[in-house]
């Protein structure tokens, strides 16, 4: 089985890869990926470490899950949708709308197919880590903002505002990269998925519940 290599080291270490187990999953990324994205991947990972240990959240399971994010996109969209079929994946209305968001949901069952990963909360932060969702968990948190802020990012006009602030309020960060998300996909007259939409409202709500409280003690 193609996981087995990877899988030995996760068993081995309480789901966490040693530095053999990390190596060896680079080494296959950097075989099935383009060379810009596997370098995004590696920049991924690393700056989920760090908000890890900004938030503390596990180090190890905030690496794996970076690193691993975008295992699935090198298949074009058709391969994605036949792949996702195949394995019982179901793909909403919305989702085939939006084809940009389903190499993070076929993503999820593809690094645990080929890496053997089988913590539920790593393959949780693969799989909404294009979409986001409501009440997102820590780690999932740390990989959506990694992916928006990390060093090879460079087109988003916020990108400076946007990085101190996953340092000082990471709630705020991620309301606003969705803010500037929406505001993109909107202009280019890209479909926006209502999972999408629900946490942009989700994240907007809090902000908003924040401003009023700190209205309220002034």
């Amino acid at each position: 089985m193609a996981s087995d290599k990877y899988t030995e080291h996760l068993a081995a270490n309480d789901g966490k890869p040693d530095i053999s187990g990390i190596l060896r999953i680079r080494e296959k990324l950097k075989e099935i990926l383009k060379p810009d994205r596997y370098e995004h991947s590696i920049s991924v990972s690393f700056t989920s470490i760090c908000l890890a240990m900004r938030y503390g959240e596990d180090l190890h399971r905030a690496e794996l899950a970076g690193l691993v994010h975008d295992c699935a996109k090198q298949f074009k969209h058709d391969e994605l949708i036949r792949r996702c079929r195949e394995d019982g994946i179901t793909l909403t209305e919305d989702m085939l709308k939006a084809p940009q968001v389903i190499h993070s949901v076929y993503g999820a069952v593809y690094a645990r197919k080929l890496f053997g990963i089988e913590d539920p909360e790593i393959l949780s932060a693969v799989y909404y880590h294009t979409l986001g969702r409501a009440e997102m968990t820590m780690l999932e948190k740390i990989v959506f903002t990694a992916d928006y802020i990390e060093v090879r990012r460079c087109k988003a006009a916020r990108l400076p505002e946007i990085r101190q602030l996953a340092f000082t309020d990471l709630d705020r960060c991620i309301y606003e990269i969705m803010k500037d998300t929406m505001q993109y996909l909107k202009q280019s007259g890209s479909y926006i998925c209502r999972d999408s939409l629900d946490a942009f409202q989700y994240y907007k709500n809090l902000q908003d519940k924040q401003h009023q409280e700190a209205k309220h003690d002034n």
